[in-house]
C-alpha cells in the first residue's frame, strides 16, 4: 500500500511537472486554450501545515489530505511550524500539543501573538475536558482527538476552510452596530476604530449571530451552523468562543446576551 501511494503521488507530480513544461512551450509558440485554466487550478488548492513530531503520523495526515486534492507542508515541532507560517501561503494548521522544542500549545500562542490567524485543528492524545478549552480558549478552531479517523479529519479541515475562506456570495458584507463595525469581505471586525484580534471562528460565530439579530439561538444550532457539520463536540464549545468573542468585543461586549435555557442572541440594543 505504502508503495502504492508513493508511486500514485510520484505520478501526480510528474504530471503537474509534464503540463508545466508543455503550457511553458505553448506560451513561447504563442498557442493559448484550458491547459493554463488547469494548472491555474492545480496551484490554486488550499495549504495544510502539519505539524507533529512523529512522522508515521504526518505521513498519514498528507496522504489522505493530497487525496482529497490538498497540498501539504509538514512540521515537526512548534518552532519550525512559526518558521513556515511567518513565510505566509498557509491556509490552515493541523497541530500536534505535546512535541519537543515548542509544544503545539506555545505555539498556537505565539501564533494568536503575532497576529497569525490562519485556522487551527488542535490533534492530540490529550482528551480531557480541561484540554480541550484550553486550546479552544487559545484561539484553536476545532480540538480532534488521537486516536482519530483521517477521512473525520479531512472532512473537518473542509469544512473550517468552508468557513474561513473568503467568500463572494455574501448577502451583506459589513455591518455597523455603534462603536461595533464588521467587514465579512476583508474578515476585519473594529471596535471604536481600532481591530478585533479574532479567530476566523470567533468571526464566523459573530457574523451568524449578527445575521441573525434579535433571533434566539439554541448551542445545536449554533453547532451546526458555524461549524458547519454535525459537531460532536459539547456544549461548552459554544460558551467557551463566545466567552472568548465577548473579551474581544470590550464595551460591545454585552451585545451578546445569553438566553437562558436557549443559547445567545445578538441585540445591540441592549444596555
Amino acid at each position: 500500500m505504502q508503495s502504492f501511494r508513493r508511486c500514485q503521488k510520484l505520478a501526480r507530480g510528474n504530471f503537474i511537472v509534464f503540463f508545466k513544461s508543455f503550457h511553458n512551450f505553448a506560451t513561447a509558440k504563442g498557442y493559448c486554450g484550458t491547459i493554463e485554466s488547469v494548472i491555474k487550478e492545480a496551484d490554486c488548492m488550499a495549504k495544510i501545515l502539519v505539524v507533529d513530531d512523529e512522522p508515521r503520523i504526518r505521513d498519514l495526515i498528507r496522504e489522505h489530505l493530497q487525496y482529497a486534492g490538498f497540498t501539504c507542508e509538514e512540521a515537526g515541532d512548534g518552532a519550525a511550524a512559526l518558521s513556515i507560517l511567518t513565510q505566509g501561503g498557509i491556509d490552515l494548521v493541523i497541530l500536534d500539543i505535546m512535541m519537543p522544542f515548542m509544544d503545539g500549545m506555545t505555539c498556537l500562542r505565539e501564533m494568536r501573538t503575532r497576529k497569525i490567524m490562519t485556522p487551527v485543528i488542535m490533534l492530540t492524545a490529550r482528551s480531557e475536558e480541561y484540554d480541550k478549552l484550553a486550546g479552544l480558549e487559545g484561539g484553536a478552531d476545532d480540538y480532534v482527538v488521537k486516536p482519530f479517523s483521517p477521512r473525520e479529519l479531512v472532512a473537518r479541515v473542509k469544512a473550517v476552510l468552508a468557513r474561513t475562506m473568503p467568500r463572494t456570495e455574501d448577502s451583506q458584507s459589513s455591518y455597523v452596530f455603534g462603536d461595533l463595525s464588521i467587514d465579512t469581505a476583508s474578515h476585519t471586525v473594529k471596535v471604536a476604530g481600532q481591530e478585533a484580534p479574532l479567530t476566523p471562528k470567533e468571526f464566523d460565530l459573530l457574523v451568524f449571530l449578527v445575521s441573525n439579530k434579535g433571533i434566539a439561538l439554541s448551542r445545536e444550532k449554533i453547532l451546526q451552523k458555524v461549524w458547519n457539520y454535525d459537531y460532536y463536540g459539547e456544549d461548552r464549545t459554544v460558551d467557551t468562543h463566545i466567552k472568548m468573542l465577548r473579551g474581544h468585543l470590550g464595551p460591545c461586549r454585552n451585545y451578546i446576551v445569553t438566553v437562558w435555557g436557549i443559547g445567545y442572541k445578538f441585540d445591540p440594543d441592549t444596555l
